[in-house]
């Protein structure tokens, strides 16, 4: 049985730097020395294009894990970055809440792959769909905790709570465990008084559970997927690689119990 820490990065709102925080967060914990599993569980499978997995070369998915066709070891492949692997996914993992609606175990099958899967990963990181159906449930039932990537933008707090309002519910009808890892502030432009105000309201609403860093708007970040690449390898010494570094660094300070013993 695993013994992995889980994360779901999960957010309803598509567009908030959801992807882009797993893999750059998968990158830099890596590169930190903890071994990283990269799930990918957005039928887009933009995780894998963005580490330059080829769809010829997705033949086990994370579709296949949720139809119990596969187990995690099966499905795992390596990426450019030393540490870190991946479960692909295509656009057939966008058939599964249909072929799953009358299974009663449907928000478990995820959680049930883990229960049967050996380990050998510091950190799983779960990249979920920009909603709140079954794939994120079963991504919330099987994490340990969520992490919130939330765009600096008019609308941040609203969609927020929802979010939250969903993590509850889960915590109380199928995982007692699940908490709330952090919120991480995206695409902050520091000449826009709006990111300013929304940093200033989410920090007074959520307090210590937002994380210190934020990410910035930076077009290295957006260009990095087109070339297969997480932005860490595309340009180190961008400000969107180095805020994902020093999130890395600020998420296994805030929790070391997070990261095993390499």
């Amino acid at each position: 049985m695993t013994r992995d820490r889980i994360l779901a990065i999960a957010n309803q709102k598509g567009g908030v730097g959801k992807t882009t925080t797993a893999i750059n967060l998968g990158t830099a914990l890596a590169a930190a020395g903890r071994r990283t599993l990269l799930l990918d569980l957005d039928p887009q499978g933009n995780a894998s294009t963005g580490l330059g997995i080829d769809r010829s070369a997705r033949r086990l998915t994370s579709y296949d894990l949720l139809l119990g066709r596969a187990e995690i070891a099966q499905a795992i492949l390596e990426t450019k970055v030393p540490g870190l692997a991946i479960v692909p996914a295509t656009v057939d993992l966008s058939a599964a809440e249909v072929e799953l609606v009358a299974d009663p175990r449907r928000v478990y099958r995820l959680k049930d792959r883990f229960a049967a899967f050996p380990g050998g990963f510091d950190f799983v990181l779960i990249d979920c769909p920009p909603s709140l159906g079954l794939l994120t449930v079963n991504a919330l039932v099987a994490a340990h905790a969520v992490l919130v990537p939330l765009q600096c933008e008019f609308f941040a707090l609203e969609g927020l709570s929802l979010l939250l309002r969903t993590v509850e519910r889960i915590r109380r009808t199928y995982n007692p465990l699940l908490r709330i890892e952090g919120v991480l502030l995206t695409m902050f432009d520091r000449r826009n008084n709006l990111s300013e105000q929304v940093e200033t309201d989410v920090r007074s609403f959520l307090g210590d559970r937002v994380f210190e860093t934020v990410i910035p708007r930076n077009v290295r970040v957006s260009e990095a997927p087109s070339h297969g690449l997480p932005v860490l390898l595309y340009d180190l010494r961008c400000p969107g690689a180095k805020a994902y570094a020093k999130l890395a660094g600020e998420m296994l300070r805030r929790s070391p119990e997070l990261a095993p013993a390499a």
